[in-house]
């Protein structure tokens, strides 16, 4: 099996897709539509946006790949899947229908309220005066507040009481500071609990579910300010054991995937569930359609085997025929370096000094999610800038890494959270059962 793969974005969950890719034995070249300054090193860029849509099939054209791996949610949700299979494209992510898991909060919700899928209860508003009109009613706090659309992961807001709901409405829906994603709005019940990721591949048919990672997702350490695009990841994560991950399956995915195939959704790629784990069990925050950033970036770290496998089998719709992977034991600690400003308006085009000495760590590779290459020097070109990740034996051992890693790069402005994986060593030491394998098939 020897080919071509296209992968198509340029952050940092793109970087360590083709990191990972560049790796398997039977891709013959990683390209990658556009790429960034450090992708350059593992693939070769094109300067095609991936929100061009007619760009990317001209480029496919072009190249004739064995695969397409799309890694933005921004061109599933424009259907470049769908365009892509209508002409015998091999293609990892889903279709602009299953795509609307992410696109659409309102749809998302209405989704698992269809399928009696755990969630927090909601109410979907249009107009700014009713949202407002009915928060005036609420009696517990805090409330969330969503924009419906795509946000970058920017347009949640978790409001503590009247007054801030009320602003937040008002950012969403009169300023538009999301745009058209805050044409509709979200007003959820708050959850209390801890947050987790968890993601699954699946082909339609067959659920792969991946080794547990957990994200940290507001700016400030200790889980404070706005939230971002995440700040920082560790995995494994040990209050996601066999037992809980069990019931994630039971209660969340294998319901999910039935809901796709009753709905005629025929989807194949990653589903990310954004979960609380509640007193009550589990419960869905929210779904996204391809893999996070930067979880994506520790998932293949801990990754054994090849990547190229799973993602053809799955854009072929044959994943229950290929071998299960390995995961590495070891625990990974992945630290976000961000631009000064972040998650609002941030400058770029400094210099980033040190990435070379920043990878002489021991198991460290720094993944670029916002850079871009000029006159022999790597500039930044957005608000998360890198995703510094390392390996250890313990969890405390990869935080010491990435943090040294860290430490040797600079720019004006770089900034990071220096709590990145505190909450999980402060745990106590809990022996988890051997873990099963971690996949199911569903019966047509």
């Amino acid at each position: 099996m020897d080919m071509k793969v296209l992968v198509v974005g340029s952050g940092g969950r793109e970087h360590a897709l083709c990191w990972k890719l560049a790796q398997s034995r039977g891709v013959t070249e990683v390209v990658c539509a556009p790429g960034n300054a450090g992708i350059a090193a593992v693939a070769r860029c094109v300067p095609v946006p991936a929100t061009d849509r007619e760009g990317i099939e001209a480029l496919v054209e072009e190249l004739r790949p064995g695969l397409v791996v799309i890694g933005p949610e921004d061109p599933l949700c424009d259907g470049l899947a769908d365009r892509l299979r209508e002409r015998g494209v091999a293609v990892f992510g889903p279709g602009r229908d299953g795509a609307r898991l992410e696109g659409s909060k309102a749809f998302a919700k209405e989704f698992l309220e269809r399928h009696h899928i755990p969630t927090a209860q909601a109410r979907t508003f249009d107009r700014s005066g009713l949202a407002k009109g009915y928060l005036e009613s609420v009696t517990t706090w805090p409330q969330v507040i969503k924009a419906d659309g795509l946000a970058a992961g920017k347009g949640v807001y978790v409001c503590p009481d009247l007054p801030s709901a009320k602003s937040a409405v008002d950012a969403i829906m009169e300023e538009a500071r999301h745009g058209k994603a805050g044409e509709r709005i979200l007003i959820e019940e708050f959850l209390a609990g801890e947050e987790a990721s968890i993601f699954a591949i699946t082909d339609g048919s067959t659920l792969l579910v991946l080794e547990p990672v957990q994200d940290h997702k507001q700016v400030g350490e200790g889980d404070t300010g706005p939230n971002t695009g995440g700040m920082g990841v560790f995995s494994p994560v040990s209050t996601l054991n066999r037992r809980l991950h069990k019931q994630i399956e039971q209660r969340l995915l294998i319901p999910t995937l039935h809901g796709l195939r009753k709905e005629g959704i025929d989807f194949r790629g990653v589903l990310f569930l954004g979960l609380m784990l509640t007193d009550s069990g589990p419960r869905v925050i929210e779904y996204n359609v391809r893999f996070g950033d930067p979880e994506c970036q520790a998932l293949m770290r801990r990754l054994k085997g090849d990547l190229l496998a799973i993602l053809l089998a799955t854009a072929e719709g044959r994943l229950a025929d290929v071998d299960l992977p390995t995961w590495d034991p070891r625990s990974v600690v992945g630290v976000v370096a961000a631009a000064e400003g972040y998650p609002g308006a941030v400058r770029k085009g400094d210099a980033i000094h040190g990435l070379e000495a920043a990878e002489e760590v021991a198991e460290t590779v720094v993944f670029h999610a916002g850079t871009r290459q000029e006159g022999g020097e790597v500039l930044t070109a957005g608000g998360r800038v890198l995703c510094v990740t390392s390996l250890g034996e313990n969890l405390e051992e990869a935080r010491e890494r990435a943090y040294q890693a860290y430490d040797r790069i600079e720019w004006a402005g770089k900034f990071c959270r220096r709590d990145i994986g505190c909450r999980e060593m402060a745990r106590p030491v809990v022996e988890d059962e051997e873990p099963e394998e971690r996949v199911e098939t569903l019966e047509s």
